[in-house]
């Protein structure tokens, strides 16, 4: 009989094998200098999906398990959540999947080379809700012009957040490095929800906004650095009626 485990009534994907199939996911170090290089991470050369603020990885092994022709990086900096993400997917098998303690923004800034990245994924970042604490927000244009550098020309930037001035703000600065399309509905691969957050923010009956966006051809990395310097930074009202439901997830 396959072993599913759920979260909130919602199955992670994978199958938890026998201890025999079990892997090593984790990422415990990171280069002393230079970037990742990815073949010797994975031992094998293939498209690279990023999850910043990957939570306890529900997102990084669904896509591991649909994916298994791509390579994936989790990241988040919550030691506690990491090894939760850890052990799923050793438990799982997923020799396409490496997770790590880390900040997203050193991550694509020390460790990221440029034009590697097929997609990168950040769902609901914090949008912290104290005025002395809002420099902390991930989401900004300097944070923006790495993604563009980091991805491959095509590649895919993926945005969810439930925070509706987060939403307004993301609406504002990602297009101006991406094309940009909100997303209208669930995602089709996961209607239950990606993540830990969205499943409970759903189950809360709260709006979801979500969007995609395609890396600009025509803005080279270092157009993207000045475009970056000349747009507002995030200092838009959270909503803070929202700090019950972060702790939560």
């Amino acid at each position: 009989m396959k072993r599913i485990e759920r979260e909130f009534g919602v199955a992670f994907a994978g199958e938890i094998l026998e201890p025999s199939k079990w892997v090593q996911t984790a990422l415990k170090k990171m280069p002393e200098s230079g970037p990742l290089v990815w073949k010797d991470l994975f031992g094998r050369e293939a498209p690279v999906i990023l999850d910043l603020g990957c939570g306890n990885g529900r997102f990084s092994i669904q896509s591991a398990v649909a994916k298994p022709e791509f390579d994936h990086l989790g990241i988040d900096t919550l030691p506690v959540v990491i090894r939760y993400a850890r052990r799923r997917g050793n438990q799982r098998g997923l020799s396409n999947l490496r997770f790590a303690v880390g900040g997203a923004h050193e991550l694509l800034a020390k460790y990221i080379p440029e034009h590697s990245i097929a997609e990168i994924h950040c769902y609901h970042p914090q949008p912290y809700y104290d005025a002395k604490v809002v420099h902390r927000r991930l989401i900004t244009p300097s944070f923006l012009a790495l993604v563009h550098r980091s991805l491959i020309p095509g590649g895919m930037f993926v945005i969810q957040t439930d925070n509706p001035g987060y939403w307004k703000y993301i609406r504002e600065v990602v297009p101006m490095f991406f094309d940009f399309q909100e997303r209208i509905g669930r995602w089709p691969d996961a209607p239950r929800g990606r993540t830990r957050r969205e499943i409970i923010a759903m189950k809360k009956k709260l709006p979801i906004f979500r969007g995609t966006g395609i890396a600009k051809a025509n803005l080279s990395p270092e157009d993207s650095v000045r475009l970056a310097e000349q747009l507002p930074a995030p200092t838009f009202d959270a909503d803070r009626r929202l700090r019950d439901l972060d702790r939560l997830a």
